[in-house]
């Protein structure tokens, strides 16, 4: 069935997401490499998603790895540098969506804080025609409860729901409740889903 709203995952689809990257530039590969594999960073920022408060989490943090304690502030203060940059074309595809009449949805995991902040830098963040932000939910992807609550709020069935996410987990998750599910790798590629679908013709997808 033709969907009835198009929901978007925000990290690595809207904004690049890639704290590795970011802190191979900022400390070198090799320190980085001993950073991620002394702390679980990536758990602590799904602690930040699941709607603890950010500083809160740095802090806490740094008191088990205090010889670590420059590069966590660096997380915490350079926070929108490594949220970088901005994907141009999934964001047009959002305003095409829009503009035709589709509405359009975030399903992402991200903090409450960290997306306020997030939303200074990128306005389009507080466009969607429904926000369903782990942090404010209290549940991430790929948690069924995530999905059901962007369901049961929405009013809209499962079957009617596209979503894009570039995690395959959470895509896994998601189609499992019967939504149609597209796995992004590049905005072409989304680009041509939304088409197919009868959504976008080929000059707004561009």
């Amino acid at each position: 069935m033709t969907p009835q709203a198009v929901v978007f995952d925000i990290g690595n689809v809207l904004i690049e997401w890639q704290p590795e990257r970011f802190f191979d530039s900022v400390i070198g590969p090799d320190h980085r490499r001993a950073m991620f594999a002394a702390i679980d960073l990536h758990g602590m920022n799904d602690r930040v998603d699941s709607g603890e408060t950010f500083r809160d989490v740095i802090d806490e943090t740094i008191h088990r790895f205090p010889d670590w304690t420059a590069e966590l502030n660096i997380w915490h203060d350079r926070w929108l540098d490594m949220a970088a940059p901005a994907i141009p074309h999934s964001v047009r595809l959002m305003s095409a969506l829009q503009a035709s009449g589709v509405p359009v949805f975030s399903l992402t995991n991200f903090g409450i804080q960290t997306y306020d902040l997030a939303a200074t830098k990128y306005p389009f963040l507080t466009q969607f025609d429904r926000d369903f932000i782990s942090g404010h939910i209290g549940i991430i992807k790929p948690d069924p409860g995530i999905y059901e609550t962007a369901e049961r709020i929405s009013g809209i069935r499962p079957e009617a729901l596209l979503f894009t996410d570039d995690r395959i987990d959470n895509i896994t998750a998601a189609a499992a409740r019967g939504w149609q599910t597209h796995h992004f790798k590049d905005p072409q590629g989304w680009a041509d889903r939304l088409i197919a679908e009868g959504l976008l013709d080929a000059k707004d997808a561009t």
